[in-house]
């Protein structure tokens, strides 16, 4: 089965750049929202403190409420942050991965001036037993600071497929320090085959009756590989596109849902009009992979195909951040007009 081509154009009137970037920012609220929480576990840590110390805790699953039950009871002797006060300002954070944003994360309250705090708190996630078996808990624990400069004092992961839920008692665990995959940004979240093509403006020849005054960008979408599963059944994916810095309802394509697959195969192609060959420096593909639910989709990773300048038509903006790949994967297809470029590219948190 193969979608039909769907096309649409590229407008983008490059003389009313401010109120243009102004709707962007409002039109991407929704994917903002989810990128920022897709942040990786260790985002904000200023510190470099060595690990040390013990956390206790206990795991409970509340069938009757279907609720995962983290009981934070204490931390002992965590190393000092502010050596010249001889203090920590000690909390406690959880994620449930691989997929951080889609049940997001749960913190103790900050316990002041001290390395053994006392919380006896539970974090809770409403989450069905069956999913969050196919999960890992990621604990971790936190000196926080009031300029958000916050510093790691170590972790603890545990796989929830191999845990002895009978074992309901508080247990004293040693932290870690950061897994190397994590401190190295390694965070796997499947790949992307695709292929790409630009039409320049008038290459079809004066025989043509199709001819374009303008130029086109084809974007064909064959399938991911290695997504998260985050059910046992596998994941119910579907592609969203959009030409940044246009983020109306013009510029919005989507593939169609494949149902229980990582390894989806889309076939999808689009293509976008409306193009002239200097509008490549300044706009930005992005391609985004989501879940599907009934009430709200979920967030599995991206890619933006662009020169990632950090510039569009001369204003600054964040979303102009491709990889090296993304960026050489842009730049063969603007050097090859009218041939189709193909590659793989990993799909990352944006």
């Amino acid at each position: 089965e193969s979608d039909t081509a769907s096309e649409i154009s590229f407008q983008f009137n490059k003389h009313k750049k401010t109120p243009s970037i102004g709707s962007h920012s409002s039109d991407m609220a929704s994917v903002s929202s989810v990128s920022g929480s897709v942040l990786s576990v260790y985002s904000g840590d200023f510190g470099s403190v060595d690990a040390q110390g013990t956390v206790e805790f206990a795991l409970d699953y509340d069938e009757k409420n279907r609720e995962f039950q983290v009981h934070v009871s204490q931390c002992k002797d965590l190393a000092v942050v502010d050596e010249k006060k001889g203090r920590s300002d000690p909390y406690v954070k959880t994620y449930l991965l691989p997929d951080k944003a889609r049940m997001g994360k749960r913190k103790t309250s900050v316990k002041k001036r001290t390395v053994n705090p006392i919380y006896n708190e539970v974090l809770r996630y409403k989450i069905e037993k069956m999913v969050l078996l196919i999960q890992k808990l990621n604990l971790s624990v936190w000196h926080n600071d009031p300029l958000g400069r916050n510093s790691f004092l170590g972790e603890i992961e545990i796989d929830l497929a191999s845990w002895d839920w009978s074992n309901r008692k508080l247990n004293w665990y040693p932290l870690k320090p950061r897994s190397l995959s994590a401190v190295n940004g390694v965070d796997h979240r499947g790949v992307m085959n695709l292929s790409i093509k630009y039409v320049p403006p008038g290459s079809l020849g004066k025989m043509c009756p199709k001819n374009p005054s303008s130029g086109e960008v084809h974007i064909w979408v064959k399938d991911v590989k290695d997504l998260l599963q985050l059910r046992p059944s596998g994941v119910d994916s579907f592609v969203k596109c959009y030409v940044l810095p246009d983020t109306s309802k013009k510029s919005y394509q989507k593939t169609r849902v494949i149902k229980r697959d990582t390894n989806p195969v889309f076939n999808h192609t689009i293509v976008y009009d409306g193009f002239h060959t200097e509008d490549l420096k300044d706009a930005c593909v992005e391609l985004t992979v989501w879940d599907h639910e009934k009430l709200t989709n979920h967030f599995l990773g991206g890619i933006r195909l662009g020169l990632g300048t950090g510039l569009s038509y001369g204003i600054s903006v964040d979303w102009m951040d491709s990889t090296q790949e993304e960026v050489a994967f842009w730049q063969e297809m603007m050097a090859a007009a009218n041939e189709w470029i193909e590659g793989l590219l990993p799909l990352r948190s944006l």
